[in-house]
């Protein structure tokens, strides 16, 4: 595509990457991927020769288009480009390129922005379900300055809340697959879950560490590494995910007591790297686990009265709060996060 595709660069909560129209992206998915891993200048740890950053974090891809479907405004697909392989992946949800989604429809006319606040429908193509993005719209018109801070983004930004709702077994069918509050993988007690991500949660006490230790710490034990690797290997088909071996889920969740005054404290893989925060999908479902009784995560975890919780998930750089709702029976039934974003680039690109 010597003349270039149109592309805008953003920032979605703790990610960065390009947010591209679908009808801007070549109709063949095997051209598409080979596209993108031109752009983002995979397979390199450097990616020396594309726009990507040599981090999962900000190699990775917003696919939207005007929807079809009632009560929905825009379609989203997300794409993982990885770094160092040849390879580009739909099998996960992204919620922090998410908060992206709602300010990029809006800027590129696929919604129409109202003065003051505009909500905004948003499908999620990789699982089958949706959110709302709520983007601040003075005039119409997306801003991105604002007093709202997340961990993980240096200064403020214009606050991007995110209301997820049905998520539970997105990927994997149920929110537990196996029907276990607790399975026992390579002799490790762990929690299956899927509510928006999967994810296999589990004591970092039990692979030998404690859970407060760095990411440059984490990314250097090789053994630990390899073990949580093996739990993830046999886990993916018990999930109804199959060989996970070149998938970028299920997401590994070491869990340990809070610190800092929050609900639990979570050291999170995705899966080979330790993240320097957490995805907001995979906090969602940590603090799902969190009310699961005789699960790891409840065995760690503070968890507040009411039917309406907030449970603030500790993370390497602070901290993210998910505000989960349950009914009579315990069980979550919506999920709210706070996200911002911010468009960096708009204009073209070239593979």
């Amino acid at each position: 595509m010597s003349d270039g595709v149109r592309c805008m660069w953003m920032r979605g909560g703790t990610s960065k990457g390009g947010y591209f129209l679908k009808d801007d992206l070549p109709a063949d998915i095997a051209e598409r991927d080979a596209f993108l891993l031109r752009v983002m200048g995979s397979p390199d740890p450097n990616q020396i020769d594309g726009m990507g950053g040599a981090d999962p974090l900000t190699s990775k891809v917003a696919v939207v288009s005007k929807s079809a479907r009632n009560g929905i405004d825009v379609d989203y697909l997300f794409l993982q480009v990885f770094v160092d392989q040849a390879i580009v992946t739909d099998a996960q949800n992204c919620g922090n390129i998410l908060a992206g989604i709602g300010p990029f429809a809006i800027e590129r006319g696929l919604v129409k922005g109202e003065d003051g606040e505009t909500r905004v429908a948003i499908f999620m193509e990789n699982t089958g379900q949706a959110a709302i993005a709520t983007v601040q719209t003075p005039g119409g018109v997306p801003v991105y300055a604002g007093e709202a801070r997340i961990d993980g983004v240096p200064g403020s930004a214009a606050p991007i809340p995110l209301e997820f709702r049905d998520t539970a077994g997105s990927s994997c069918g149920a929110l537990l697959p196996t029907g276990n509050a607790v399975d026992v993988i390579e002799g490790v007690r762990c929690t299956l879950i899927d509510n928006g991500m999967p994810c296999i949660v589990f004591k970092a006490e039990d692979v030998g560490v404690t859970g407060y230790e760095d990411r440059d710490t984490l990314d250097g034990a090789t053994d630990l590494k390899a073990r949580i690797e093996a739990i993830r290997l046999t886990a993916g088909p018990l999930m109804n995910l199959g060989d996970v071996k070149e998938k970028s889920v299920p997401k590994m969740m070491l869990v340990a007591p809070p610190r800092n005054g929050g609900a639990v404290t979570v050291r999170s893989f995705i899966p080979h790297r330790a993240h320097a925060t957490i995805g907001v999908l995979g906090a969602v479902s940590v603090a799902t686990a969190c009310l699961i009784p005789g699960s790891p995560a409840a065995e760690v975890a503070g968890i507040p009265e009411g039917a309406r919780k907030t449970l603030s998930v500790e993370h390497p750089t602070g901290e993210m709060s998910c505000v989960l709702e349950t009914d009579n029976s315990g069980a979550v039934v919506s999920a709210a996060l706070l996200r911002t974003a911010r468009k960096l680039m708009d204009g073209v690109v070239f593979a």
